[in-house]
């Protein structure tokens, strides 16, 4: 019987690398989608296209809500509302934003629609119904919804109805969900960057990619959670309270003035700042939080 002869397979590696139409799973896919610059050059590097991805879904996931989605997402808002008319939508936000400090990040106040479900059982197919018909808009450059219980299927129809216009779309969701699959684009899993020794920082977030169309990436980002000028006085406001509870560790061993009757253990601690009662806005919890140490 004669030997049949199989034709010659071909592999990956005997294509080129630059083939139009072509992705390779071990690169970023840039020039597959528009992408909208994140605002951060450590994040753009990172990220297919060089920024968030138009027409797609970004999800974000974090231990709580109201933490960082506003300096996460606000630079690349305001370059987006600065370029073309339309609104920015916030579905379900869990804090009500700063108006005064969007405005000095570029984002008007007249710019941002924000959609209030309510509580109860029937809150989370209201938001999920308000982001997609918000999505369904032409008048809309970008959602930003808050759904912390929502189906993959319910996803997917986001993802299909912000491709359809060309929007920009946030998901913020908690950290619980990771291990859930999940149709989005890009998946990023943001936390708080730790104090080294306890010290009080600036406000800053780390970033970890957990789904994006390349290589995965294995360290995570460190970025700043606020404007470089408020990072600049927190950090200066930080140096003062360290130099303030130093100089009274060092009159409370020297027995110096003042220190009388008081014992070398003891220390008068530094007074924390205290929260103000009522509602809070997103950015005041940071650096509420940041200042009161």
């Amino acid at each position: 019987m004669p030997a049949t002869h199989l034709p010659r397979r071909t592999t990956v590696s005997d294509l080129p690398f630059a083939v139009p139409g072509v992705w390779h799973a071990d690169s970023l896919g840039g020039g597959l989608q528009q992408a909208q610059p994140s605002g951060s050059a450590l994040l753009d590097a990172q990220l297919p296209g060089g920024g968030w991805p138009v027409g797609a879904l970004s999800e974000v996931l974090q231990p709580l809500p109201g933490l960082f989605e506003w300096q996460l997402v606000l630079p690349a808002l305001a370059q987006a509302t600065a370029g073309r008319a339309g609104v920015v939508v916030g579905v379900a936000p869990p804090h009500e934003p700063f108006a005064p400090a969007l405005q000095a990040r570029g984002l008007a106040a007249d710019r941002l629609c924000l959609v209030r479900t309510g509580a109860g059982a029937s809150s989370a197919s209201s938001a999920l119904w308000a982001a997609e018909q918000a999505l369904r808009c032409r008048d809309v450059l970008a959602v930003m919804a808050w759904l912390p219980q929502v189906p993959p299927a319910a996803l997917r129809r986001l993802q299909l109805a912000a491709a359809q216009q060309q929007q920009l779309l946030w998901v913020f969701r908690p950290l619980a969900v990771a291990p859930q699959a999940s149709p989005a684009v890009l998946r990023l899993q943001v936390q708080g960057l730790g104090a080294a020794g306890g010290a009080a920082v600036f406000p800053g977030m780390q970033v970890q990619i957990l789904k994006r169309r390349g290589p995965p990436l294995v360290q995570g980002l460190d970025l700043p959670g606020c404007h470089p000028r408020l990072a600049q006085a927190l950090a200066a406001q930080a140096r003062r309270r360290q130099a303030a509870q130093e100089a009274v560790l060092e009159a409370a061993r020297g027995g110096g003035p003042g220190m009388l009757g008081m014992g070398r253990s003891e220390v008068v601690p530094t007074p924390a700042l205290r929260v103000p009662e009522g509602r809070m806005h997103a950015l005041d919890r940071i650096a509420t939080a940041t200042l009161g140490g």
